[in-house]
């Protein structure tokens, strides 16, 4: 790009001072991808010698993400590709482009903000690019979101070349294997590799006359002679297969027989979860400050995960107990919620309970209310303590995995791996810098508030950390060609005054993968199922949704009960936009006339929100409803629906031919959007986000942009309006729907790719001495030098 736009610049001098004077004519110092495209645009259409189309210049244009803006200065960022990024200036006399490096863009940024008086020095720069140098990396952009396959394979490919290692560090792993301190695979070491082999052709000659379904037991005094410990097989069958499975491996190694083997390997007997924030609990808590979807997420996840271990290990024929602990606060004023109580198992799971521990003052003191997500910094290192020791002893031992959700729990997750030396998983769900926009630029304005110094600071330590990272979408990794990803956005920041990260994460990196979560099968299931039905639940939902007369916890009334439903269940924040919906609707008259809006969010009194940014969400649903005179065509239920009841209402709208929608500014992945699709609802979902993975628009679902209203509202009267004169067309979007769940998102699904990421990562951190040891003393510094004074400094609640 720079040596074609440099010949454009030099023969089209008027084209550029033209692009540069339609950015300056705001008068704005920041501008986004969307300003720079309005100006390329306005410039376009102003210049008259020549089409700009196709041309260097809106190359530029297109590939601009942000522009700073400084007269006489123009410097541009430019995103050539997922994770490639390269820095421009532009002088509005020279107008020569010339490149530039981050740091001095950086530089730049800062300047914008800080006051001139201050005087200021070099901010703390991170760089972590030099400690992975010599750690293999992903080449494809394509390739994002695959990490375990590509470290297989790279790995594999160094390990058992010729010459190689890779056998001997095999066998040495399968002879200090164990769990819960029960040997298992092999009884100890061999003199050599060669010996492995021939015990292994020793134990198949001996299974291979029995039946198949020959208990271990039968023939476990004989295998053990031979150096062979459980976890083979259950049966000889099973033990038989495992051993060829090893057997060719060693013989010819190849990184798909490698990862085959491994997924019979029972590693991981404990795991621990962590989720500090928000009410952590089964009953009565969704709609609660800081609690949605990430509580359903964990929840279901850890009933996937408990059924996945436990057949895995009677499969081998591992007599262990799976345990899994999830690690939350404890809440004493618990607003009739049971996060109260110390200890809750987990219904539908044996052996999976929740261990809240509290939050406490320097002195120890127990803190009583609920903390703000954006509050809860200076509890979290006491609190991994104290959670790390309970955990412990809980389970007996210390955990085989951890893992982490959210900024809070990732880097609580982070502390207690690296202390107890384990393999450490962490989520994001939902990263608030991509949410916020321009939120490390001023962090200083947004920091009383929000705190984003201490959480930007934790998600660097926590993503570097980790040994594998899940994210439930590619693009919550990388984005698109014309969107940054989540994780991509903490590649090159500014917090001016405070650090200036250079390189502090790269998405090419091979602990990225995309194992994407799935609904509760056992509530979220198409309402063409009438015999899974809770027919006992209609009357209620009748009453909540059609009663003339709103009950407690609800407001307006629907005039006209016989119109299908226009259905939205969220938290009541700004993100998730039901004040959108609420708006485009009462603008409409043309989707009025058709259907009836259900919003379940939040609170209908101020009173009863939980904190500010509610408040003002419901002060503003409030406001919508009375000035586009909704109050007969809306029925707002400001209350927690139980998940059977949650189940049933989206096929009771199902039933009516109603639809949902999900209009999020943006939504990193869409729980809601998979429980409607599941149900056979058809739904339309925010473009921005996981939902542009999950739907394929008109197939099987519908993308909607939450800044163009009027077009999102006129899509639905479009479909509504088709599907009442051919009743078809509402059926192929719901069996669209439906079938895209069962092809992509299942938990059973996600539970045996966690697994097999687990025990691939602890794999290979075993045999070739992955511990990025450099890395985790950089990060320990950051922790300490700067992430525990932020806290330190925040008021105590």
């Amino acid at each position: 790009m720079k040596q074609s736009l440099m010949e454009f610049a030099a023969s089209h001098r008027d084209a550029v001072y033209l692009f540069l004077e339609k950015l300056f004519e705001g008068g704005r110092s920041v501008l986004l991808r969307s300003d720079v495209l309005a100006a390329f645009g306005a410039a376009r259409l102003a210049y008259e010698r020549a089409p700009l189309a196709g041309t260097p210049l809106e190359d530029l244009a297109k590939s601009c993400q942000e522009v700073l803006l400084r007269s006489p200065w123009a410097l541009l960022s430019l995103r050539e590709g997922i994770g490639r990024w390269r820095h421009v200036r532009l002088h509005r006399e020279t107008l020569i482009p010339e490149l530039i490096g981050t740091t001095e863009f950086l530089r730049f940024k800062e300047q914008l903000v800080l006051p001139a008086e201050e005087e200021t020095f070099e901010p703390l720069e991170l760089d972590l690019a030099p400690f992975e140098r010599g750690f293999p990396r992903l080449k494809e952009a394509r390739s994002i979101g695959q990490g375990v396959s590509f470290l297989n394979r790279k790995l594999a490919s160094d390990l058992f070349r010729e010459g190689g290692e890779g056998r001997e560090r095999l066998h040495e792993f399968l002879g200090l294997h164990a769990i819960e301190g029960q040997t298992l695979l092999l009884t100890g070491l061999y003199p050599s590799v060669g010996g492995l082999q021939d015990a292994l052709r020793a134990g198949m000659a001996l299974l291979e006359p029995l039946d198949p379904a020959t208990p271990w037991a039968v023939v476990a005094d004989r295998l053990a002679a031979g150096g062979f410990a459980p976890g083979w097989g259950r049966d000889a069958g099973r033990a038989l297969d495992t051993m060829s499975l090893l057997a060719d491996l060693l013989e010819a190694p190849t990184p798909e027989a490698l990862e085959r083997f491994l997924a019979r390997i029972p590693m991981i007997s404990r795991v621990l979860v962590l989720s500090p924030h928000g009410y952590f609990g089964q009953d009565d808590v969704l709609g609660l400050p800081d609690t949605g979807g990430q509580v359903v997420y964990i929840l279901d996840q850890v009933r996937a995960l408990e059924r996945e271990m436990r057949e895995r290990l009677e499969l081998q024929g591992v007599s262990v107990e799976p345990q899994i602990v999830i690690v939350t606060r404890l809440i004493p004023e618990s607003r009739g919620t049971t996060c109260h109580q110390r200890l809750e198992r987990v219904t539908g799971c044996r052996s999976t309970r929740i261990l809240r521990v509290p939050f406490r003052r320097k002195g120890g003191e127990i803190i009583r209310p609920w903390i703000s997500r954006f509050e809860v910094w200076p509890y979290l290192e006491r609190f991994a303590v104290e959670a790390e020791h309970e955990a412990i002893a809980e389970m007996g031992g210390r955990p085989d995995l951890v893992i982490g959700n959210y900024s809070d729990g990732n880097l609580v997750a982070t502390l207690i791996a690296q202390r107890l030396g384990v393999t450490l998983c962490t989520i994001a769900h939902a990263l608030e810098k991509t949410k916020y926009l321009l939120s490390a630029l001023h962090w200083k304005e947004l920091e009383p508030r929000y705190h984003f110094s201490c959480q930007y600071t934790a998600d660097l330590v926590a993503m570097n950390a980790a040994d594998f990272v899940i994210a439930s979408t590619y693009q919550e990794i990388a984005g698109t060609a014309d969107s940054v990803g989540q994780y991509e956005s903490y590649q090159t920041f500014t917090m001016p005054g405070l650090m200036r990260v250079r390189d502090g994460i790269d998405v090419f990196d091979p602990k990225f993968n995309v194992v994407s979560p799935g609904a509760d099968a056992e509530v979220y299931f198409p309402y063409s199922e009438t015999a899974r039905r809770l027919s006992a639940l209609v009357p209620r939902i009748e009453e909540l949704v059609l009663a003339r007369e709103p009950g407690p916890g609800a407001s307006g009334s629907l005039e006209d009960p016989s119109k299908p439903i226009v259905f939205t269940m969220a938290r009541l924040d700004r993100i998730k936009n039901l004040t959108g919906l609420v708006s485009w609707f009462g603008a409409s008259d043309r989707l009025r006339g058709l259907a009836n809006l259900v919003v379940v969010g939040g609170s209908v009194d101020p009173e009863g929100c939980g904190d500010r940014e509610e408040r003002e969400q419901c002060e503003l649903l409030r406001e919508l409803i009375i000035r586009h005179g909704l109050e007969r065509q809306v029925r707002w239920l400001g209350m927690r629906i139980p998940k059977l009841v949650a189940g049933e209402l989206y096929r009771w709208i199902a039933d009516r031919r109603g639809v949902f929608v999900q209009p999020a500014l943006f939504e990193a992945f869409g729980l809601t959007v998979i429980e409607s699709m599941a149900s056979g609802l058809p739904t339309f979902a925010t473009c921005y986000g996981g939902p542009s993975e999950i739907i394929q628009p008109g197939r099987n679902g519908f993308l909607v942009d939450p800044g163009r209203g009027v077009e999102a509202a006129d899509l639905i009267a479009d479909f509504l309006e088709r599907s009442a004169a051919d009743p078809e067309v509402w059926l192929r979007v719901s069996k669209g729907a439906l079938a895209r769940v069962e092809e992509r998102y299942t938990w059973s699904r996600y539970a045996e790719r966690t697994m097999t990421l687990s025990r691939i990562y602890g794999f290979w951190k075993f045999v070739s001495q992955i511990d990025r040891q450099e890395t985790v003393r950089y990060l320990e510094m950051l922790f300490r030098l700067q992430f525990r004074p932020l806290a330190a400094a925040i008021p105590e609640a």
